[in-house]
């Protein structure tokens, strides 16, 4: 136990250096970074992936949407208890005080659950969308989450109060395209430091982004990533928020 504990403060002296050394930190977020507070990694152990509580082909396919929203709405209602009261992870604080120390140019994140906009962060790049705002398909029509906390709750599939349209939140559906990816890319191709943090890179073109990384590559998530291990200068597998507590004591940034 001692040899497996000293193994991982090294690693996280050697991340604190890493950071200490960069000048153009990128940060790439998944679902795993996000489990501390309360919401489950679709992938983990209690994910809907692999419980099969809801049967996520229907949830997230954009087409199986506009015939039948139910499902989704289903699923969304649970999610949206989830996250009523969540609070920003210590990783998600971290990264935040580390953009605003000019450490970290920029979050690039898989998650739709604006914890990062909670936390501080600035510079983010949403790949998949958020649930903060929601559209009518047919009017466009716009609504907020407050809005759409109330709908969810009172209506079995929330419609447009001036069309009667489905609503759909702006996230991405299977089917659709991501967003700002090309951004995303340039963002990645600048980075001298770019980090992986609690995703499995198993979703596409998401996971084509460490290929466009220049700098040194630090991938931090728990279970296996779709990675060659050979390409990553630091790979950490063990809970998220402790290994980056311990980062943050060897760190000697300018908040030191």
């Amino acid at each position: 136990m001692f040899g497996l504990k000293k193994v991982q403060v090294d690693k996280a002296k050697e991340c604190a250096k890493f950071l200490e050394e960069a000048h153009f930190g990128v940060v790439l977020t998944g679902a795993g970074i996000s489990t501390s507070a309360g919401i489950p990694d679709f992938r983990g152990p209690q994910g809907i992936y692999t419980t099969g509580e809801y049967d996520a082909d229907k949830i997230f396919d954009f087409y199986y949407f506009l015939q039948d929203p139910r499902p989704f709405y289903n699923f969304a209602r649970d999610f949206l208890s989830k996250t009523k009261n969540m609070k920003p992870t210590f990783t998600h604080n971290f990264i935040a005080a580390l953009e605003k120390e000019g450490k970290i140019k920029g979050v690039i994140t898989q998650n739709i659950d604006a914890l990062h906009q909670l936390a501080g962060s600035k510079n983010i790049i949403e790949l998949h969308g958020g649930i903060y705002k929601s559209h009518c398909v047919e009017c466009g029509k716009e609504y907020s989450l407050s809005e759409m906390r109330e709908k969810v709750i009172e209506e079995e599939v929330p419609l447009c109060d001036e069309c009667k349209g489905i609503i759909k939140p702006d996230i991405v559906f299977f089917g659709e395209e991501v967003l700002h990816f090309r951004d995303a890319e340039e963002l990645t191709y600048q980075s001298d430091l770019f980090f992986v943090i609690g995703s499995a890179l198993a979703v596409y073109p998401a996971a084509m982004l460490p290929n466009f990384a220049r700098g040194k590559l630090v991938v931090v998530s728990k279970g296996e990533v779709n990675i060659d291990p050979i390409s990553v200068d630091l790979m950490i597998d063990q809970d998220i928020d402790n290994f980056f507590r311990d980062v943050s004591k060897h760190y000697g940034g300018e908040k030191k």
